[in-house]
């Protein structure tokens, strides 16, 4: 496995945060920009990024959504969310899945980082051999039924 749960710090203590997100039954995705400078060029990934200083993981995925797709992800929208260190370079990511309605999809509004956006398949994602870092690692950990972290040490209130 590419992450392994990591729930011995504080909230305070993470450099980043995903989220796999649902318009109705299908995930929005995004093609990373093909620059040589960052971080799994021209693959898959889903929005969020870097966190910015004083942000709860929840506020860092709410941003990059918003900036990344347009999107507003309020709390309430969020039914999964796990704290995982990459064992690649040893950040620690909150990841999380939520759901918004399919007609969601009308509002997205592409930012400007990547090279563009789709709607797949759960199914098809898990396959793709290109996707970002340990994404489909934490997909089929919350589709398996792995427990969630406690919703408040992300700072997701519902």
């Amino acid at each position: 496995m590419v992450t392994t749960q990591d729930d011995t710090e504080g909230v305070g203590d993470f450099d980043g945060a995903k989220v796999a997100l649902f318009l109705g039954d299908r995930l929005i995705v995004i093609r990373r920009d093909d620059f040589p400078h960052i971080s799994y060029p021209d693959m898959w990934d889903f929005p969020g990024g870097g966190r910015d200083p004083g942000e709860t993981p929840f506020q860092t995925v709410a941003r990059e959504t918003r900036e990344e797709v347009g999107l507003i992800l309020p709390p309430g929208a969020v039914i999964w969310q796990y704290r995982a260190r990459r064992a690649s370079d040893g950040l620690v990511i909150w990841c999380f899945v939520a759901r918004l309605p399919a007609t969601a999809e009308a509002d997205v509004v592409f930012g400007d980082e990547g090279q563009c956006w789709r709607m797949a398949d759960v199914t098809d994602v898990l396959h793709w051999p290109d996707v970002a870092g340990a994404l489909q690692d934490w997909l089929a950990l919350w589709l398996s039924g792995v427990a969630a972290c406690d919703a408040a040490l992300a700072g997701v209130s519902h």
